[in-house]
């Protein structure tokens, strides 16, 4: 089977820009769970290149409220690197760090690994996880909201990099039910949500 073509960015930010705008909202919210960010980034469009956008996508996420941060954190999952399921010791020790931080921040950990090699990924993840348990509430979250932008980086990235595919969502009620998860979650997961992607 021929591979199909891939869009560049000019071509997927093209597309982006003519989306309507709450269609738009809808696959920029995938790269950060805040509504307001989502909005504002929708509003201004059109952007005339990826830079743009990317640094707009900055400007909006050190603008966001505390509610809007905390809106995003709650619908962030925990990075799990390939490698933890394969050694279960290493598991184990990331689930109690993890339930850990969870008990004393009230959300999942969020750090952003795209710029850190798949076979260094587990020990980054435990050694951040680690590290930031020690962190008052108010410095972990601005940590946290850093990590959030860093993340929204290389997902919005991603997401005009792969324009096509992840912007079509006919399909959204049967990948949801087929992965077993919410339709905003299938959502996340098309856009590429790999730490493991350099940007």
């Amino acid at each position: 089977m021929p591979i199909p073509a891939q869009v560049t960015p000019h071509e997927g930010l093209t597309r982006l820009n003519a989306l309507p705008r709450h269609a738009a909202e809808q696959a920029l919210h995938t790269c950060c769970a805040s509504h307001a960010w989502a909005h504002r980034l929708a509003a201004h469009r059109p952007y005339p290149d990826l830079d743009a956008l990317l640094a707009a996508a900055d400007e909006a996420s050190y603008d966001l409220a505390p509610v809007d941060i905390a809106e995003a954190l709650g619908r962030e999952s925990l990075p799990l690197p390939p490698v933890a399921a394969v050694y279960s010791a290493a598991h184990t020790a990331l689930a109690a760090a993890h339930a850990a931080y969870q008990d004393r921040f009230g959300h999942a950990f969020v750090v952003c690994l795209d710029d850190t090699a798949p076979d260094e990924a587990l020990d980054h993840l435990l050694s951040a996880l680690r590290d930031r348990l020690g962190n008052d509430r108010e410095e972990e979250r601005v940590l946290a909201a850093d990590e959030l932008r860093r993340l929204a980086r290389g997902r919005i990235v991603r997401l005009v990099r792969n324009f096509p595919e992840l912007l079509d969502r006919t399909d959204r009620p049967d990948r949801a039910a087929a992965l077993g998860t919410s339709p905003e979650a299938a959502d996340r997961e098309c856009v590429g949500n790999s730490p493991y992607v350099p940007v």
